[in-house]
């Protein structure tokens, strides 16, 4: 895997099943050249992972994943040259605010349709501190009633499904400022999971644009090869940093392995290199 680098993963501090350290010591012996770790809305395990990457050697850039208001699965991910991602430490509380007080109306909704799980369950499967839907799935694997995390998000957890919760989430606009507003990079995530059409997607990346969007994930672990062709030309015409990960969640996702995704991804080190030269144009 040398030349080649994955700028999408998660730890424990949000729904991966490793710590920081491991993941980093994980990336390492895969070969890969540079990492990002980019959780859910937390930076909390960036600090970790950014020390253990001076000890292994490995390039670790810090990141963030935001999940926006929108229809369908919109996610932007942000990315940072230092520590300025402390910044977003207000905004990220408030997300994760809503993210705590949405779990037990999740598990009640569970409870009425006779699955019995309980809240502290739920928070025994949490190692950082961020506690959401992967954590509720465990429980309901450990209990019996499914077989995988997949199965739990495609029977009760995921979107439109019996015990699905909508979580507060910042607009599109606001997801883009206040990565850029902390001194970050955006860039939209796995683009072909919006769900949009190309010509619905291509207007609403012009317009976000506009408000500052700086990069497109274009390589990624679902996307198609056609696709992968089509969001390079976006990135193209409108002048885009490429970037691309596998989305990496330990043993919550199996079938998905870091810089290689399902064998079928390879990113390049030149998406790495020159978000870090976007860094340094910001700088000036």
């Amino acid at each position: 895997m040398k030349g080649y680098v994955d700028l999408h993963t998660h730890s424990t501090a949000s729904d991966g099943s490793m710590e920081p350290a491991e993941l980093v010591l994980y990336a390492s012996k895969s070969g890969i050249d540079a990492m990002a770790l980019t959780d859910h809305d937390t930076v909390d395990g960036l600090e970790e992972a950014l020390e253990w990457g001076k000890k292994t050697g490995l390039e670790v850039l810090a990141g963030v994943e935001i999940s926006a208001e929108f229809e369908g699965q919109l996610h932007f991910l942000g990315y940072f040259p230092d520590d300025r991602y402390r910044q977003l430490d207000g905004v990220l509380a408030d997300l994760r605010r809503s993210r705590y007080e949405r779990n037990p109306k999740i598990v009640e909704k569970l409870k009425r349709l006779g699955i019995n799980i309980s809240m502290d369950e739920v928070e025994r499967e949490a190692t950082g501190n961020i506690t959401g839907r992967s954590h509720i799935a465990r429980v309901l694997m450990k209990k019996g009633y499914v077989e995988s995390i997949k199965e739990a998000f495609d029977k009760f957890l995921g979107e439109g499904k019996p015990a699905y919760v909508e979580k507060e989430k910042l607009s599109p606009r606001e997801s883009i400022a206040a990565i850029s507003n902390a001194g970050g990079i955006p860039v939209l995530a796995h683009p072909g999971l919006t769900g949009l059409g190309e010509e619905r997607l291509e207007r609403l990346v012009a317009e976000w644009r506009n408000y500052g969007l700086m990069g497109i994930e274009c390589h990624y672990v679902e996307h198609s090869q056609k696709e992968t062709e089509f969001f390079l030309g976006l990135a193209r015409k409108y002048g885009l940093i490429v970037t691309g990960g596998s989305d990496f969640h330990g043993s919550f996702k199996p079938d998905i392995d870091i810089g290689r995704g399902k064998g079928n991804l390879k990113v390049p080190r030149e998406c790495f290199l020159n978000l870090k030269a976007a860094f340094a144009v910001r700088a000036i």
